[in-house]
């Protein structure tokens, strides 16, 4: 065991590791945790130290009382004949009995002082363990779409949780179990050491063994511990994604099929939890063994040495109370050797979602007010994963105030100028600016609070109507009129008073007991709520009847009056009213203008209008 210091320009900072450094130095992320609760753990290696040397007393004692036993009743024996040989026995009994409670409040002491090490270290790894879950949930939220494009829900879930809680094993008890067999280790042997250095060296002479085994098991216990967490994430993403996709599966009539996919999925993190299994289970039975063989070795070398006089019977006892005293911390150190192994693999695949740096970077701008502003300056944006060219050389300026709509067949670059609005992207060339600014300048926390966004998939949390609504408010308890009259604004307050708990009605996992078109409206409400200085609508009125379309623009025009409106949209009737109409074709813009002057060139945008005046006919 090591225990390894490292030290920074300002702080000093400890990593507990066993005994690989290059395998363990995924744990040295921790250090900044094990700095912040210094005098906690500072405390619970001082309770070990206390703990472990009551525990070596009453070996002594138990020397000590052998040995006085032995020699008085080697007295009584010879002064049998005598009349005070009956009080050299009352003095015998006297003494055992005196030891015997000095032994059990020893055994006392050293109980109160290992539950005061539990309550500072395991108490310290549950902190721990809380502060690495907001810290990743944090890193989380900051990290950009791209990010969530690349990586499946399943997996983000098992790092923050199950791997979490093996790195909260590492920093409880097995650095506590650590912590305890270094300092009985010191302990022992020293007090070993004092009574006979020869009979010391036979004792310890198995554990070289220990260590071949220890070096050679742990290689193999990490890697089987990473493949084990990668089945696991496995397993959590493929029941995630079948959870969520249960109404398709469902529909298709699915369910036998993933059912074998799923016992497949789970046979094979079996399969490989066994592997790991097997390496823990032999190695548990060669710790014992080990110290079994240290007994034999301490006896009887013991038993020679006794003979030539250089020791006497009570050291034997005292050396069998040492090594039995060792048998604990060496029996576990497979299972605490798995648990460092299984952290560090843990450790590792938490760092590489830590190390992940977000493309979207945030700049300082806060202007008192936004005025809506837009502008795009030969903007360019290919998608990095596929290569596919989403916009080309796009130019246009949208002043303050003013409703601008943009439509396009399927794939012409629609959504992605939302994207590019809400800066979930950056263009690869060009420039989008806010107010004659550039939009990476601006604080994003502060840029998105002035933006409604509605996007193209609706998501609402598993909460009340009121809740998903009110969502678009940063006040913890907003007015329910103020909530109720942006329902009213978005045309859905009719369908949620006719809900038997009204607003209070919950909407199930991602909205699943409304329609689309109740979706999308509850989503439009929670966005206008908040009177933004821009709104963005992705194409998000595909689900609701015309009628309801119509009652939902008008409302925009009336309540968000003064604040810039992007309607993207392939349907007309959503587009129609539109101070100015954008048309894309290939990522490009075709054509620009009103709905007058757009059916007056016979271009694209008429021939859109034509086709679905056709197909609602």
């Amino acid at each position: 065991m090591n225990r390894v210091l490292t030290w920074d320009e300002d702080r000093w900072s400890c990593a507990f590791i066993f005994p690989s450094v290059i395998s363990m130095r995924h744990l040295f992320r921790l250090n900044k945790y094990f700095y912040r609760y210094r005098g906690r753990l500072l405390s619970g290696v001082i309770f070990v130290t206390v703990a472990n040397i009551f525990g070596i007393i009453p070996a002594k004692l138990i020397r000590y009382a052998l040995d006085d036993a032995a020699e008085k009743i080697q007295w009584y024996r010879l002064s049998s004949e005598f009349q005070f040989s009956d009080g050299l026995m009352e003095v015998i009994s006297y003494n055992l009995v005196l030891f015997a409670v000095i032994v059990l409040l020893m055994a006392l002491l050293k109980g109160l002082f290992m539950f005061l090490m539990r309550q500072t270290i395991i108490v310290v790894s549950r902190h721990i363990e809380y502060d690495m879950k907001n810290d990743i949930f944090r890193h989380y939220q900051n990290l950009d779409q791209t990010f969530y494009a690349v990586n499946n829900t399943g997996d983000l879930m098992n790092r923050i949780s199950e791997d979490v809680s093996r790195v909260r094993m590492y920093v409880g008890p097995a650095i506590m179990y650590t912590v305890n067999l270094v300092v009985m280790f010191i302990l022992v042997i020293w007090a070993m050491m004092r009574v006979n250095p020869g009979l010391t060296f036979y004792t310890l002479l198995p554990l070289p063994a220990l260590a071949l085994i220890i070096y050679y098991v742990e290689e193999i216990i990490n890697r089987k511990s990473e493949k084990v967490q990668e089945r696991l994430s496995g397993l959590s993403t493929f029941v995630q994604e079948v959870f969520s996709g249960i109404r398709v599966l469902k529909s298709y009539s699915r369910e036998a099929h993933f059912s074998s996919e799923f016992k497949e999925e789970a046979t094979r993190y079996q399969d490989t939890s066994l592997q790991l299994t097997r390496v823990n289970a032999l190695f548990h039975p060669s710790m014992v063994m080990l110290i079994g063989l240290s007994t034999i070795l301490t006896v009887f070398v013991g038993g020679l040495k006794v003979m030539e006089g250089e020791i006497t019977i009570g050291n034997i006892a005292e050396f069998v109370i040492y090594v039995n005293m060792l048998m604990w911390p060496v029996a576990v150190l497979g299972w605490v050797v798995s648990l460092i192994q299984r952290a560090a693999a843990s450790q590792k695949r938490i760092n590489e979602f830590l190390d992940t740096k977000p493309f979207i970077q945030s700049g300082l701008y806060k202007p008192d007010s936004i005025k809506g502003k837009i502008e795009f300056r030969n903007v360019t944006y290919v998608y990095p994963n596929s290569g596919i060219s989403a916009l080309q050389d796009i130019s246009f300026v949208i002043e303050p105030g003013t409703y601008l709509a943009i439509t396009g067949g399927t794939g012409s670059g629609k959504s992605t100028i939302a994207n590019l609005l809400m800066r979930f992207i950056d263009p690869n060339q060009g420039t989008v600016l806010i107010d004659n600014r550039t939009l990476k300048d601006y604080d994003l926390d502060y840029y998105r609070s002035s933006t409604g966004f509605v996007p193209q998939e609706v998501f609402l949390f598993s909460d009340s109507i009121a809740a998903n609504i009110a969502f678009g408010l940063k006040d913890p308890a907003p007015d329910a009129k103020i909530i109720e009259q942006a329902a009213k604004d978005a045309a859905i307050h009719d369908n949620i008073s006719g809900f038997p708990e009204g607003y209070e009605t919950r909407v199930g996992e991602r909205g699943i007991t409304l329609s689309g078109g109740q979706k999308q409206r509850i989503s439009i409400a929670r966005a206008i709520i908040r009177k933004p200085a821009i709104l963005i609508f992705d194409d998000c009125l595909s689900a609701v009847d015309t009628i309801t379309e119509e009652r939902i623009i008008s409302s925009l025009n009336r309540i968000m009056k003064g604040s810039t409106k992007v309607i993207i949209s392939h349907r007309i009737s959503s587009v129609k009213h539109a101070d100015r109409i954008l048309v894309l074709e290939n990522g490009r813009l075709a054509e620009s203008g009103t709905h007058a002057e757009l059916i007056r060139k016979q271009g694209i945008y008429n021939y859109m209008y034509e086709s679905q005046v056709i197909e609602n006919q």
